[in-house]
């Protein structure tokens, strides 16, 4: 009993600390517990409209809160060309495409040609992109 009393008596401050430290753990490891059971409702969610993905790969990995609106008028002027175009080329190539076709979905707004058939793509030089049309 001597002994223990001497030995608590050379190291009181370290354990003072060592039980100081213990408690500030446990009762911060108990706050997190009810604080995380407070957040347990509402689980977050991340939502990405489809036609966003589908219509404009480019911004497939934009979330839709933060695109910028460049990528947005591009995204819309391409909507407003696609139902009235029934054939596709771009400035820059001599092929033409279908607008369901996934090489038309690639060209840039700025860079598109629409054709009401065939014929007008073919006079003007066009070639048919046989991935497309077949």
């Amino acid at each position: 009993m001597e002994r223990i009393k001497k030995l608590l008596i050379t190291h009181e401050l370290k354990l003072a600390l060592t039980a100081g430290f213990f408690l500030v753990a446990l009762t911060s490891f108990q706050f997190g517990k009810i604080e995380s059971k407070k957040g347990q409702n509402k689980p977050i969610v991340i939502e990405k409209p489809a036609e966003t993905v589908q219509n404009n790969p480019e911004n497939a990995f934009i979330a839709p809160g933060i695109a910028s609106s460049e990528n947005t008028k591009k995204s819309a002027e391409t909507k407003d060309l696609l139902p009235s175009c029934t054939y596709i080329g771009s400035k820059s190539s001599n092929k033409v495409h279908l607008p369901t076709c996934r090489y038309a979905k690639s060209i840039k707004p700025e860079n598109m040609v629409c054709f009401k058939n065939l014929d007008d793509a073919l006079k003007q030089g066009r070639l048919v992109d046989k991935n497309c049309i077949k």
